[in-house]
């Protein structure tokens, strides 16, 4: 990941390699730390607010208080300012600090080179038994080392990603995504109430389902619906929406990226650039 700009409550602009985070943070100590992560098209972050606000819960629910908003908000025009109106990733990480209170970092940095190769082919998936914590569960938090594992482990068998599944075969979430497929004209995703996380681009592709001509149906759903889908796709701020074409080695529908996610994929460009 290369690093555009980095601004630190406190100290303002901050150069990118420079160290900012104390030792004795409890976000490097313990993992009680807690981010959100936007895509930036032409200096302009899509749904800040929706990002910023669930920031503050998911700081809130790991016992410390966040920065106010406008301090946030002014960080992050300062880093976009330094990095220019281009296309890029924004991540705003919030800590519980020093001891003199909590420290949000803003970072800018490019986008991932590959994202519109692995759109047009569409990414290979396997599945993973994990079940979110009870404590934890819907937190976007720092500890994400499982979640970073569960990737290396689906790379070494020849996938792109993982998607996680209950005990009992119910599908929750990828390690940094949401999962959806689709079967005729209806959109399946499973629902918050599994301790999943509340995706702002999940949100989003709620919202637009209907305009596309696609009804939305979540809950909790089986690995087995998955797997016979016509279709299959995952949503997230930075790779937005993107194609899902196998799962344990077995094809979904025709083994190639699908309608519906072509057409939110669109529908979520469209509303980027409106906002």
């Amino acid at each position: 990941m290369t690093l555009l700009a980095l601004a630190v409550s406190g100290r303002g602009l901050v150069d990118p390699n420079e160290p900012v985070v104390h030792a004795d943070d409890e976000a490097f100590m313990r993992g009680r730390g807690a981010f959100e992560t936007m895509r930036v098209y032409g200096g302009r972050p899509f749904r800040l607010p929706d990002h910023l606000e669930r920031l503050e819960r998911s700081c809130r629910r790991l016992g410390f208080d966040p920065l106010r908003r406008a301090s946030v908000e002014e960080l992050v025009a300062l880093a976009l300012a330094a990095a220019g109106p281009t296309d890029t990733t924004l991540r705003v990480y919030a800590t519980p600090g020093h001891g003199d209170g909590s420290t949000t970092l803003v970072v800018v940095a490019e986008l991932p080179p590959d994202l519109e190769e692995l759109r047009a082919r569409g990414i290979r998936l396997v599945s993973m038994e994990f079940r979110p914590a009870d404590l934890i569960g819907g937190v976007k938090s720092t500890s994400y080392a499982l979640n970073m594992m569960a990737v290396d482990a689906a790379r070494e068998r020849g996938a792109d990603d993982a998607v996680f599944v209950s005990t009992g075969g119910t599908v929750l979430e990828a390690t940094t995504s949401n999962i959806w497929w689709r079967t005729g004209d209806r959109l399946f995703t499973p629902g918050l109430e599994l301790g999943i996380l509340a995706g702002v681009t999940r949100g989003v592709v709620v919202e637009a389902a209907p305009a596309t001509g696609y009804e939305v149906a979540e809950g909790a759903l089986s690995l087995d619906d998955l797997v016979s889908a016509d279709e299959a796709f995952t949503t997230s701020s930075v790779r937005e929406v993107m194609p899902v074409v196998a799962l344990d080695g077995r094809a979904i529908g025709d083994g190639r990226p699908g309608p519906a996610a072509a057409a939110l994929q669109s529908a979520l460009r469209e509303l980027a650039c409106r906002t």
